[in-house]
């Protein structure tokens, strides 16, 4: 009966957050995009860094090693690719400036 109750918390707080973040994106101007998926990569840190110490946590069962290691597979794949695209964003910004510029040169 208890698990079932905390099934029951953990699933309303999941169907809260999700609720909760679906309003929040959806009212966030295109000007804070950018730095808000940075908040989000380092939140996403944070959660690789948990699952590698689930994976590598000593006594635990293999599932819990194989889920921890997945865990850490997927919040890598979430990191990289977050970073990477936000670069790309912040890239979009600098539209003007070319590689071999410098600045002060006028040609």
């Amino acid at each position: 009966m208890e698990a079932l109750l905390e099934f029951e918390f953990l699933f309303f707080t999941f169907l809260l957050a999700m609720f909760l973040g679906l309003e929040l994106i959806t009212k966030v101007p295109s000007q804070l995009h950018t730095p808000l998926m940075s908040g989000s990569n380092a939140i996403s840190g944070i959660s690789l860094v948990g699952a590698l110490s689930i994976a590598a946590a000593e006594g635990s069962s293999t599932l819990t090693t194989i889920l921890g290691a997945a865990a850490v597979g997927f919040a890598t794949i979430n990191v990289v690719g977050g970073y990477l695209v936000t670069d790309r964003m912040l890239s979009m910004f600098n539209v003007g400036k070319k590689k071999g510029d410098k600045k002060g040169d006028s040609a």
